[in-house]
């Protein structure tokens, strides 16, 4: 997973954690929601409440590829909402994030998804690493974009593409060439998934529920009542395409109108004259979404709660879940 640990990465990280079908095998950090280092710390904290504090953490990009970085201003203090955590006592991977998808694709070519929660730029400098990128995984899942839809950001875009815009186009167009084209969920369908009061409650007590809780607090304050859970749909429905419906279309990102920088724009009929490249959710269950999201988050919460303290964390070696 590529993060940019703010609220909806986090619930995230844990849905990853409590899939017993889902081996995590390193997380990367890139800056968007908040600060890289910041997004890294977060990162490390949140694997080491859930239990998976061996999991390899790597920081990455500090900035875009071309503007300066400008981080979202619906986190919270700290990128978690209202939740507070405990420092983890594992440390960063001495790895570059760009660096260790590199290597582990290499490693395990046709073996590994990567899904990609925050902008793209730690994606983007894989891709300059190894242009072969596309080949060697088995698939690329995005949180980003938005389709015949409004933007979060500004009228026309969203907040991932809109923090580094020249990465998801570079992105979009090198996986043009992929084997098997990147799952796209843009705001279309994330804004549809309305993480409410009465979803939160269904996770009982304990710590796990009390993060989950104070985090998502910030964003029920900021939406009225709810929170979007953008990030973990990308992944569920990279592990579950019945969650949803797909089309395939080629995307591609405005660069250049001062009103439209950053926009989304998906040719459905092949009028550009280019080869698909994204397959872009236009549908899904939102409730049933929902349903396994809070019951996989939890069983997740009894599992951390019946177990003894951990005392692992990585040293140095690649630690798969």
């Amino acid at each position: 997973m590529d993060v940019d640990t703010g609220v909806d990465d986090a619930l995230a990280l844990l849905l990853a954690v409590s899939r017993p079908d889902v081996e995590l095998v390193a997380v990367t950090c890139c800056a968007g929601n908040v600060p890289v280092r910041l997004a890294a710390a977060n990162t490390l904290a949140v694997l080491e409440l859930a239990g998976a504090g061996a999991v390899e953490v790597a920081a990455g990009s500090e900035a875009p590829l071309v503007e300066p970085l400008r981080t979202a201003t619906s986190h919270g203090p700290n990128g978690l909402g209202y939740a507070e955590l405990p420092s983890a006592h594992a440390s960063l991977s001495p790895r570059y994030a760009p660096d260790l998808i590199v290597e582990e694709v290499r490693g395990r070519p046709g073996e590994l998804t990567l899904v990609a929660t925050g902008p793209l730029t730690n994606v983007a400098v894989a891709l300059q690493r190894e242009p072969a990128l596309p080949q060697l995984l088995s698939r690329l899942a995005v949180m980003g974009g938005s389709f015949e839809h409004p933007g979060n950001r500004t009228p026309a875009a969203e907040f991932n593409v809109w923090v580094d815009p020249e990465a998801a186009s570079a992105v979009f167009s090198a996986f043009s060439s992929a084997a098997r084209r990147p799952l796209v969920a843009g705001l279309n369908v994330t804004e549809l998934t309305e993480l409410r009061p009465e979803h939160v409650a269904r996770l009982g007590t304990g710590v796990l529920a009390d993060f989950v809780a104070a985090a998502v607090g910030v964003k029920f304050e900021f939406n009225g009542g709810f929170a979007h859970m953008h990030d973990p749909l990308a992944l569920a429905m990279v592990l579950d395409e019945t969650l949803g419906t797909t089309r395939s279309g080629t995307v591609d990102v405005e660069l250049e109108g001062s009103l439209t920088r950053a926009m989304t724009v998906v040719d459905w009929h092949g009028l550009w004259g280019r080869m698909p490249n994204a397959d872009v959710a236009i549908a899904i269950d939102a409730d049933r979404f929902l349903d396994e999201l809070v019951d996989g988050l939890a069983a997740l919460g009894r599992s951390v709660a019946a177990a003894p303290p951990a005392t692992a964390a990585w040293t140095g070696e690649t630690t798969l879940l």
